[in-house]
């Protein structure tokens, strides 16, 4: 049961030394446990002129939603004249099923100007971020952000973090109970600590006793039952050193897993009528972050767990999260995901302590059936006599450059017309409520600024996704955001050539194997090893529930289009009526993809013509 470390617990140490005992705690925990429920000294280091935080208490920002990063681009010329790196503060919100309005996103957009670096961008679970904020412009955009009822508390950090809901804006009774629960998940998984508001918005340290502490200050529930809360009178879920590692969750509708549902450690996936939530398969243990390095860590997907009406939806994921915070590794990081708990103990074991704090047994879980894993981009009608857009977001950087003025472009319709905001888990936009009448006039403007529309984009374009990468994260190992694009130009040209123009092929590239875009469940995954070179992995199926498989490692970038070449080739040639290209490499077989690679013909792309 929950055994939160306290500060006695510590052994001796200096500061970044790894723990000698392979059973002790890591840093982060011991950082966690002083912290003071997220404290630290962080209020202290805001009002000294100082470009940076201490190593402490950056590890603590980011519960607040921040990382401290430096621009890596200058690194090597800073480095070379003595000087500090350029350090920087990465801001992400927290904006549960990607629901912003229209005064808050233009707040966004002026803050990006403001205190950034001129962008917004757009992740994968369905939020804002912002970088390039200086430490002296923090505060005052963190409490521009809280002033359009929006926190950055659990952007990060080892709790529960956003959210994520299928985006469609359907005007139905199941869609509109179906919100509700996801409001409800998020206010009962988010952190209760008053750290937050202390440092960023009014000041005021606030003391509770455990007399004090209740729903009525904190909006926390009841405890779900005997065991699955703690004795913790300012974080009744979390307790002093919250989870081992972060914790995420997604809603997802039946039929569309445009969320990518298996691949959290909390899958909810909806079933009902249009009239009528029925209720929820719960899905566990997915995750994509793995080390090259170390073979015991690997992307996994979700095991279904059981099934549970919308009543029981707060108790079963307070149930969840209470056991990878009671079980879950807390000294080695990179076994800390609910992933390894299940592996290592067995999806019985957890259905059993899962149940034992609920207090009653989970009703089997029933089969799932996926149509698609629909973009919703371009013209939708959402059931109420509007309609919503959804505009293709190229890596989610929603940013002015050259003849290309998206930033612009929305700026202009969202003043103009006031839409509601929804945010895509694969990074895009839509603009939501529209009057069918300004249909016209709304794709003037994008034109008029350069944006297409989604049908004039080529599938392998409009379905690819990227993570940040460089120069901000600090573990790229490899280019991704800005090195996608020219990739996609040569990759479209190979398709063309080869009679695949059309073919709906996704590409998910990131910078390291953390697997930020989710590379391991697309067509085609890139992921970065070392400064310009990547392993490929193919396989993955197009509904998401079939994990891509590594092909070739350590393939420089400019060779990664001339490697997929005698793939696609063998694709378009030999491929099953209907028959996607993950489905096709699967078939296959990974062996028998190496060896069409070493006795194709030698193709025009090859021979760099």
């Amino acid at each position: 049961m929950y055994n939160p470390i306290r500060i006695d617990d510590i052994p001796n140490e200096k500061e970044g030394d790894e723990m000698s005992d392979s059973h002790s705690p890591t840093k982060n925990e011991t950082i966690k446990a002083r912290s003071d429920y997220l404290r630290g000294t962080i209020a202290s280091e805001l009002a000294e002129n100082t470009a940076s935080f201490s190593d402490e208490n950056r590890e603590i920002l980011k519960f607040h939603g921040i990382y401290q990063q430096d621009d890596r681009d200058l690194r090597p010329q800073l480095k070379k004249q003595g000087q500090e790196p350029h350090h920087q503060m990465m801001i992400r919100a927290r904006i549960p099923g990607g629901i912003v309005t229209p005064e808050a996103y233009l707040v966004f957009d002026e803050l990006s100007d403001r205190y950034g670096q001129g962008s917004l961008r757009i992740t994968t679970r369905q939020t804002f971020q912002w970088h390039g904020v200086l430490k002296g412009n923090l505060k005052k955009t963190i409490r521009s952000i809280n002033e359009q009822l929006v926190t950055t508390l659990g952007g990060c950090g080892d709790q529960v973090r956003n959210i994520i809901l299928c985006p469609a804006p359907l005007n139905t009774p199941f869609r509109r109970e179906l919100e509700n629960v996801l409001k409800s998940l998020a206010d009962a998984l988010s952190a209760k600590t008053p750290a937050y508001h202390e440092i960023w918005l009014d000041g005021q340290r606030v003391d509770v006793g455990a007399d004090e502490a209740g729903a009525e200050i904190y909006g926390t529930s009841q405890p779900v039952s005997a065991g699955a809360e703690v004795a913790d009178p300012v974080e009744p879920l979390y307790g002093q050193t919250y989870l081992p590692r972060k914790f995420k969750v997604a809603l997802a509708i039946e039929g569309d897993n445009c969320v990518d549902v298996y691949t959290n450690d909390l899958g909810l996936v909806a079933h009902g009528t249009k009239e009528h939530l029925e209720g929820f398969t719960v899905l566990v243990g997915g995750g994509m972050g793995r080390t090259a390095s170390r073979p015991d860590t690997y992307p996994r997907l979700a095991t279904p767990l059981g099934f549970v009406t919308p009543d029981q939806i707060i108790p079963l994921a307070r149930a969840v999260v209470s056991v990878q915070r009671d079980y879950g590794n807390r000294s080695d990081r990179k076994q800390a995901r609910l992933k390894y708990l299940l592996d290592n103990r067995g999806l019985e074991w957890f259905r059993h302590e899962v149940e034992q704090r609920l207090g009653w047994e989970l009703l089997p879980a029933r089969p799932l059936h996926w149509k698609n894993t629909n973009d919703h981009l371009g013209w939708h009608d959402q059931g109420d006599g509007r309609g919503w857009l959804g505009i293709f977001i190229p890596s989610g950087r929603i940013r002015d450059t050259g003849s290309f003025r998206m930033k612009t472009a929305l700026r202009e319709i969202v003043s103009r017309y006031r839409p509601g905001i929804r945010l895509t888990p694969e990074q895009n936009l839509l603009l939501t409520g529209l009057d069918p009448g300004v249909r016209t006039e709304i794709s003037k403007v994008l034109h008029q600024f350069g944006v297409p529309l989604a049908e004039e984009l080529p599938p392998v374009q409009r379905l690819a996704m990227s993570c940040v990468a460089l120069p901000t994260c600090g573990l790229a190992v490899a280019e991704s955001e800005r090195a996608l694009p020219g990739l996609l130009e040569k990759l479209q040209q190979t398709l063309a050539e080869v009679g695949l123009a059309d073919e709906p092929l996704s590409v998910r590239m990131t910078g390291c194997p953390n697997g930020c875009a989710r590379p391991y469940v697309g067509d085609i995954g890139l992921v970065g090893r070392s400064p310009g070179r990547y392993d490929i992995w193919v396989g993955g199926d197009s509904v998401g529930t079939r994990l891509a498989s590594l092909y070739e490692t350590l393939v420089p970038y400019e060779e990664l289009v001339n490697v997929l070449r005698p793939l696609l080739v063998a694709f378009q040639r030999h491929r099953r009526p209907g028959e996607r290209f993950g489905d096709f490499c699967t078939r296959v077989g990974l062996q028998h993809l190496r060896e069409i690679a070493k006795t194709s013909e030698t193709s025009p792309a090859q021979k760099g013509l």
